[in-house]
């Protein structure tokens, strides 16, 4: 029906909504967003509310916006679909006062959805809403709520790590062009660490005697962030060889980052000393221990973290507060300052590399800058550029000014994208004419490294473990392809926490590995000709330690061998050594259990997930589903190897589990107490979704390849055969059931491998390597040997 409006006099005037203009010039033109917090609580759990005031501009009928937040964020997944669950995201239209003459808008509805490459880099993450049939007034608002809890939801689960100033973006389509501009001033929030959780000691795996050394001592919450402002006090206890004990007083920084440094601590006596702190009147808070062994002659190893970013590209926080978190709290021998070579402004690498000159403390602390040639797979991938020498680097120019970048894209940028050098062929052209100061470090990220390209004198080590995941299976393609590299592993952070810190629950769900270097000097040029001679071992974060040799040969060196002379090999860790594997390129070679050597438990089962879907930028396996057990009695469960607290096991019965847990290239695993194995009978079944990128998050996409998992094993099979493996379709992607002993396991291992037992073919080289596990399911890998048999 027509509707029919009553009939006015003829207008001959100037005719205008009475003040609606004045109201306009009050308004900012884009409109204000607003939020009611100012901090939030790392990982805590919240509803929380911002609110868009339209500027003056208006919406038209088909705009949209875009609630955006940046990428390496790990706030919990939004979700439209389920109004009464957890992370339920909604956005509500209310009118603003009318003036007189004034029409009301005819906005329809709000229609919402998240996505999270809905925007452009770094402000990805996007909540999404359209304007459906109708416009919108200036003054009128939108009443955006993330975790919802109106209908009965949890709220939403905030970011795990602390942020100075997370921020979140408006972007606003007001001619519904799909034309973006950017309200003015972002909603700003502090995410602060929470209570504390537990401790942790940080120190030298190995020390030579009396030499002098530090540990740390820090306070983290239960998501691996360091506290601050606490007043607490605490004791360290040092148990010596022979058991007798001596204590040091623990008093953390009352303001800034809770830790202690314990200086000028040295052992005379050689064995393995026990450190462990625990907080006076903190009886809820985790006590630590670490172990350092004390031998004469010994060559301490330098920890090193040869990636990590800052807030200059895509990291979190400045780049002083990186690099003085990777000195002071995380304990970091070594640091290299990472830039994403696309997204980096000259004005702000001149500061860092200033920033970097500064820190850099030989003895102390050696600080490298460094840049990420972020190349698509397709010309190359990845690979780090850390500049050794002291000085100017060579970027983003050369001398003559050419570019040094991959290419030039970044949020201030805009127009075509200037390529700089591409493929990376041309990256190796930049700096081989001084490869003594340079070190190209390949490695797997978002755009990871394709092998087809190398160069033997830059890339002298290759990443192998990172926040990303770890990549056993680029080692061994590498030296397959007679690639002479090292091992080397680091955070690639972007969360803050450099130096093998806690993984986050996105993207970045591996914890940052660590590089050990064994170097003479502990200065820029002792550290980068070790690096550059290979003799590194690479850990997932831990400060475990190994080395491999044959007589006067140490790993990283390429050489003639003797047939008659073993090879030698030692680990030193923290959980205990449960397996060692000695690897020829791609090809085990030789194997120690030391779950069999110590005797198998008769009633301990464990289960592990382990592996990735692919080897590109999602690669994750989410696995979730549930244990049965049959035939025996299920007396407990513990989860190992698990990266944070979403990642569990739980009792659903008296025989029965549930468990959801994520693997990047990592194992986890359930450590199973049975009653007896014999007659036991133990049931698995496992779905295995990938990354939801896109969609609902509810509904997260199946692993395309094995959506499901499922494996039936006997307590007969377990006994006779020691364990059962289900390999998967994806990369060293398998679940395995397996017994386990109830002995402890070495944390000191040593021992020599005859090359003749390794019928290792004559006149070719061999690039031998060492890679261990510990039962916490940590790893170690050595550089390799690369020799050819006389």
């Amino acid at each position: 029906m027509t509707e029919t409006l009553p009939h006015k006099a003829p207008q001959t005037a100037v005719h205008s909504p009475t003040g609606l203009a004045a109201n306009f010039d009050m308004l900012p033109f884009l409109g204000r967003l607003t939020c009611q917090r100012q901090t939030l609580t790392a990982g805590e759990w919240t509803e929380l509310e911002l609110v868009y005031e339209v500027g003056a501009v208006g919406l038209a009928d088909s705009a949209w916006l875009k609630l955006a937040f940046k990428f390496y964020s790990d706030w919990a997944l939004f979700q439209t679909t389920d109004p009464t669950g957890a992370n339920y995201v909604s956005a509500e239209y209310h009118a603003g006062p009318l003036v007189p003459g004034q029409s009301p808008a005819t906005v329809q509805a709000l229609k919402v959805r998240f996505d999270q490459k809905g925007h452009e880099r770094p402000f990805q993450k996007a909540i999404i809403i359209d304007v459906v049939d109708g416009y919108i007034n200036p003054g009128d608002r939108i009443v955006i709520r993330l975790g919802d809890r109106r209908q009965g939801g949890a709220g939403t689960r905030v970011q795990t790590f602390v942020e100075k100033a997370f921020r979140f973006r408006l972007f606003i389509d007001p001619l519904g062009s799909s034309k973006f501009a950017e309200v003015p001033d972002d909603c700003k929030l502090e995410i602060l660490a929470g209570q504390p959780h537990a401790l942790h000691v940080i120190a030298p795996r190995l020390v030579d005697l009396g030499q002098s050394f530090d540990a740390i001592v820090r306070v983290d919450d239960i998501w691996g962030n360091t506290c601050r402002d606490r007043n607490l006090r605490g004791t360290l206890v040092i148990t010596a060889p022979d058991a007798t004990q001596r204590t040091e007083p623990i008093a953390p920084v009352a303001e800034d980052w809770t830790f202690a440094r314990i200086s000028g601590l040295s052992f005379t006596e050689a064995g393995e000393w026990k450190l462990e702190a625990r907080l006076d009147d903190e009886p809820f808070v985790v006590a630590a221990v670490a172990y350092v062994q004390s031998e004469e002659g010994a060559l301490r190893p330098l920890y090193a973290d040869l990636h990590v970013h800052s807030d200059d590209t895509v990291g979190t926080n400045d780049a002083t507060y990186n690099l003085t978190y990777g000195r002071d709290i995380a304990g970091l021998d070594v640091v290299g300052y990472t830039v994403n070579d696309f997204n980096i402004t000259e004005a702000n690498w001149d500061k860092a590399v200033e920033i970097i000159h500064g820190l850099n403390e030989p003895g102390r602390f050696v600080c490298y800058p460094g840049t990420e040639w972020c190349g698509n797979s397709a010309a190359g991938g990845d690979r780090n550029v850390v500049f050794l020498r002291d000085g100017k680097p060579r970027f983003p120019f050369d001398e003559k000014g050419r570019s040094l970048r991959s290419f030039e894209w970044n949020e201030t940028t805009a127009g075509t994208i200037r390529p700089g050098v591409w493929p990376v062929d041309r990256l190796h052209s930049a700096y081989e004419d001084d490869p003594e100061g340079h070190l190209l470090i390949p490695h797997v990220g978002g755009r990871r490294c394709i092998l087809d390209w190398n160069h033997p004198e830059l890339e002298r080590l290759i990443e192998i473990g990172s926040a990303w995941g770890q990549f056993h299976w680029l080692y061994t393609e590498a030296l397959a392809r007679g690639y002479r590299v090292g091992a080397s592993a680091a955070s690639d952070e972007h969360q803050g926490r450099c130096g093998g810190g806690a993984p986050a629950t996105g993207t970045f769900g591996s914890r940052g590995g660590l590089t050990g270097v064994i170097a003479d000097r502990f200065d820029r040029a002792g550290v980068g000709s070790a690096l550059r001679a290979r003799r590194t071992f690479a850990t997932t974060g831990e400060r475990s330690f190994a080395v491999l040799s044959q007589g006067k040969h140490f790993m990283g060196e390429e050489f003639d061998a003797e047939p008659e002379t073993p090879l030698f090999y030692r680990l030193l860790g923290q959980a205990g050594w449960e397996e060692v594997e000695l690897y020829d390129g791609d090809r085990m070679v030789w194997r120690r259990d030391l779950h069999a050597e110590a005797g198998f438990s008769e009633r301990g089962v464990r289960i592990r997930f382990g592996g990735a879907r692919i080897k590109d930028r999602y690669r994750a396996a989410y696995w979730s589903g549930a244990v049965a057990v049959t035939g025996a009695a299920l007396l407990d469960a513990r989860g190992v190897g698990f990266d944070h607290p979403e990642q569990s096991v739980w009792r659903t019965g008296l025989g029965t589990l549930g468990f959801r847990t994520a693997t990047h290239g990592d194992v986890d695993g359930i450590e199973l107490t049975l009653s007896e194995l014999n007659d036991a009978h133990i049931s698995i079944a496992a779905d295995l979704h990938g990354y939801s990128k896109i969609g609902d998050p509810l509904q997260p996409p199946p692993h395309v390849h094995a959506p499901k998992a499922s494996l039936e094993v006997s307590g007969k099979d377990l006994l006779a055969k020691g364990s059962v493996t289900l390999d998967l379709p994806g990369v060293e992607l398998r679940l395995v059931v397996e017994r386990v002993t109830d002995q402890p396991l070495p944390r000191d291992l040593a021992g020599e491998i005859s090359l003749h037992e390794l019928e290792l073919a004559p006149a070719r080289e061999h690039p031998l390597f060492i890679t261990a596990r510990q039962r916490d399911q940590s790893r170690i890998w050595t550089s390799p040997l690369f020799l050819k048999l006389r």
